[in-house]
């Protein structure tokens, strides 16, 4: 018997993809390359944004036929699209080959929903309103993507930004005990493995539901950091409200945490930053980027952007332009508002029309484009940090610990660290050598 999972979204999906993948493994069932092959297909979906629903929906309705030419396979859905308020119920109308919805709260119950409907044979729709406890001893089936492991340190959501779904359909925020957290690091350790990425939906919260406020953020990255072995650290995501100087600090004097932040600014208006309920301003996150700089001059700093929100004017917009030009961030991930049922900002006045959001994006991405070209050029000269990938036409294919890609001269083994000086940067590309 086999099985074919499809994730859509974020990197908590694929986590909570891998530990599905554990569950069925359990199980006695294979991997499948394809939907074709499957006994069982399960689809982790998303409802961040309409286009992903929409890309949702299709994948879906494209198992019709396999179900026809196999009436034995089995059709679950799971993650946020299921969570959602009415979802569960939409999707059996809209496709009643499936037999088994699911949601985020209640993932670790997979197993005996599975083992039920073949029991039974009865259409399954479990779908709890909020989350009862954290469950560990969960089976994971890691992807092993470049050697990086997910591991949850907090679940949920309590920030409830007007324009995200992720706190009614993830609950609120738990963080997990840093012992468990700390034992699932060792393990991974112990197995090879040289990145392990901290996860949550703001990590920069982790603790907050606890008792001893001496458990937080920082108290844990040192903990994972004291493990012995030949690893690295990252984490994702930060928010800017919580982000701390202690936390800076500890990643600045931990050789094993990596200095890459991701830190999410949405906009540089500090009028839309309120209508986004995000709790914090532009001044506050200059502030932040400021002391990152003052602690790891070379860190790499990433964002999150959100063009076309409700009641964005062009000044607004070039707020955040500018913004975007001071920084000078190393990566930025832009998006176009997506309205989406069950939040404020959905029913927002003043909504911006699609001709205009594109507009925005694009100014937006050339200078991202422009920015991103000149920092890669002022690489070169540096010595950085990277794991061997495999070879290529003669050269080694490296990543960086923020995964820039570095075509290194030199006989590397796969899956080890290395230091490298970088040569030249050409048609896109960055050239080193070993050191």
């Amino acid at each position: 018997m086999k099985y074919f999972i499809k994730t859509f979204g974020c990197q908590m999906n694929v986590h909570e993809s891998e530990k599905l993948a554990g569950m069925l493994e359990s199980l006695n069932y294979l991997r499948a390359d394809k939907a074709d092959d499957a006994d069982v297909v399960v689809f982790n979906t998303c409802c961040i944004r309409d286009g992903v629903e929409q890309k949702i929906m299709g994948n879906i309705g494209a198992i019709k036929k396999l179900k026809k030419a196999n009436p034995n396979m089995i059709v679950a859905i799971c993650g946020c699209m299921s969570q959602a308020d009415g979802r569960s119920d939409m999707i059996f109308k809209k496709f009643p080959f499936v037999d088994i919805i699911f949601g985020t709260h209640n993932l670790h119950k997979f197993k005996e929903l599975l083992t039920c409907f073949k029991d039974n044979h009865q259409k399954i729709s479990d779908v709890w309103s909020e989350a009862n406890g954290i469950f560990e001893d969960t089976n994971i089936v890691r992807d092993d993507m470049f050697s990086n492991a997910w591991v949850n340190i907090n679940f949920g959501c309590n920030n409830f930004c007007s324009y995200c779904i992720v706190p009614y359909v993830r609950g609120r925020e738990r963080s997990r005990d840093y012992r468990d957290i700390v034992r699932e690091c060792e393990g991974l350790v112990s197995s090879g493995y040289k990145y392990i990425t901290l996860l949550g939906q703001n990590v920069n919260s982790y603790g907050n539901d606890f008792e001893d406020k001496s458990i937080n953020f920082a108290f844990l990255l040192k903990k994972v950091a004291e493990i012995e072995g030949d690893f690295k650290i990252k984490f994702m995501t930060s928010h800017p409200k919580d982000l701390s100087e202690e936390v800076i600090k500890t990643i600045a004097q931990n050789d094993k945490i990596c200095k890459v932040i991701h830190l999410p600014i949405q906009s540089g208006s500090n009028q839309i930053l309120k209508a986004m309920n995000r709790k914090y301003t532009r001044e506050h996150y200059l502030g932040l980027i400021e002391l990152i700089r003052k602690y790891i001059p070379d860190a790499y700093i990433s964002t999150d952007i959100i063009v076309g929100f409700p009641g964005e004017t062009e000044e607004n917009f070039l707020d955040t332009y500018n913004l975007v030009k001071t920084v000078r961030y190393d990566g930025v991930f832009a998006f176009m508002f997506s309205k989406r049922s069950g939040t404020v900002a959905y029913s927002m006045p003043n909504q911006i029309d699609e001709a205009t959001k594109k507009d925005r994006i694009h100014r937006l991405l050339q200078l991202t484009k422009s920015i991103t070209k000149e920092k890669n050029q002022e690489l070169v000269g540096k010595t950085v940090d990277i794991i061997a990938v495999h070879e290529v036409d003669g050269l080694f294919e490296c990543m960086t610990d923020s995964g820039k890609t570095i075509f290194v001269n030199g006989k590397l083994t796969p899956n080890n660290f290395y230091k490298c000086k970088i040569t030249k940067f050409a048609n896109n590309k960055l050239f080193a050598d070993l050191i």
